[in-house]
C-alpha cells in the first residue's frame, strides 16, 4: 500500500483520468476499472470479491483513514475532491476498482430458485432501482440480457445504492439464457401486456425466473416466444408501468407466496 501527497491541483492527470472514467464506459471497460464513490458502497465492492486499484480521499470531509486495502492512497483538498465526485453529499472517497464479473454457471441458487431477469434495459436509474428490489427481496440472481447500458455506470451504482455488489448479477445472451433456465428447470414468465393469465394466478412457489422489458418497446419476441406470458392488470388510460415498479409487485408477489423465504 503506497501513500501519496496531497494532491491539490484540478488539472492533475489523475484528476482528468478519473473524470474521463466517471463519463465514458467505454474508458471504464477498455482499462477494466470501475469508480465507486461512497464508504458504504466501496465497503460492499470489497465484500463482493473486488478489489480496489487506487483510493482517493479528502480527510476534511472523511476524516483520517486507517488500514484501508487499497494499492495506492491519494489524499486531495476539498476543492479537488468536488470536482471528481457524482453525487451530492459526498462522504469524501472514492474509489478506482477492478471488477468481477460472473457466469451463469457460477451463479449459487436456492432449493427453489427465484431469478429476476432484464433485457435491454437503457436507463441507469431503472438497472439501479431493480437492483434494490432484488436486493430487498434477496433473489438468487439479477440476470440482463441484451444490456444497453453499463452494469457499473457510475449513475447505476448510486441509483442502486450499492446494491450492485449485493445482489448476483449476470450478464448474457437471451439464448444462452433460455437454455441455462431449461437446464436448471427454472419456469420462464414474461411480463406482456398480451398476456392472457395475471400474475396473481401464478404459481411463483416453483423454481421461476420473472422477465422483463422496456417501458418502450416491451419484450423482444424471443421471450414471447420462448417464455409464458403473465401482466398486470392495468386499470387507468396508461398502459404501461416503470419497469423498476413492475419488477417489485412481480417479486414480491412470489416472495408472498413463499412466505417470504
Amino acid at each position: 500500500m503506497l501513500h501519496f501527497e496531497t494532491i491539490s491541483s484540478l488539472q492533475n492527470p489523475k484528476i482528468k483520468h478519473i473524470n474521463r472514467l466517471i463519463e465514458k464506459s467505454s474508458e471504464r471497460k477498455s482499462e477494466g476499472i470501475i469508480v465507486v464513490e461512497g464508504k458504504r458502497e466501496i465497503a460492499l465492492a470489497l465484500s463482493a470479491g473486488h478489489e480496489i486499484a487506487s483510493l482517493y480521499y479528502c480527510e476534511e470531509i472523511a476524516g483520517r483513514i486507517e488500514n484501508f486495502p487499497a494499492e495506492n492512497i491519494y489524499p486531495v483538498t476539498k476543492e479537488v475532491f468536488a470536482k471528481i465526485a457524482y453525487r451530492e453529499n459526498s462522504d469524501g472517497l472514492l474509489a478506482l476498482i477492478k471488477p468481477v464479473f460472473l457466469s451463469l454457471e457460477e451463479l449459487q441458487l436456492s432449493e427453489s430458485p427465484l431469478v429476476l431477469v432484464l433485457e435491454a434495459v437503457e436507463k441507469p436509474g431503472n438497472l439501479g432501482a431493480v437492483l434494490r428490489t432484488a436486493d430487498a427481496a434477496k433473489v438468487d440472481a439479477l440476470i440482463v440480457c441484451d444490456l444497453k447500458t453499463d452494469l457499473f455506470n457510475p449513475n447505476a451504482i448510486r441509483s442502486s445504492v450499492g446494491c450492485v455488489f449485493t445482489v448476483p448479477v449476470v450478464i448474457c445472451s437471451a439464448e444462452e439464457l433460455f437454455y441455462w433456465l431449461q437446464k436448471q428447470k427454472i419456469t420462464a414468465y414474461a411480463a406482456a401486456l398480451t398476456a392472457k393469465d395475471d400474475y396473481h394466478h401464478i404459481d411463483f412457489k416453483k423454481p421461476s425466473a420473472i422477465i422483463l422489458g422496456t417501458e418502450a418497446t416491451g419484450l423482444s419476441d424471443y421471450w414471447l416466444k420462448h417464455a409464458l406470458q403473465i401482466k398486470i392488470p392495468m386499470l387507468g388510460k396508461i398502459d404501461s408501468l416503470n419497469v423498476s415498479n413492475a419488477a417489485a409487485i412481480l417479486t414480491f408477489e412470489a416472495k408472498r407466496q413463499r412466505d417470504f423465504k
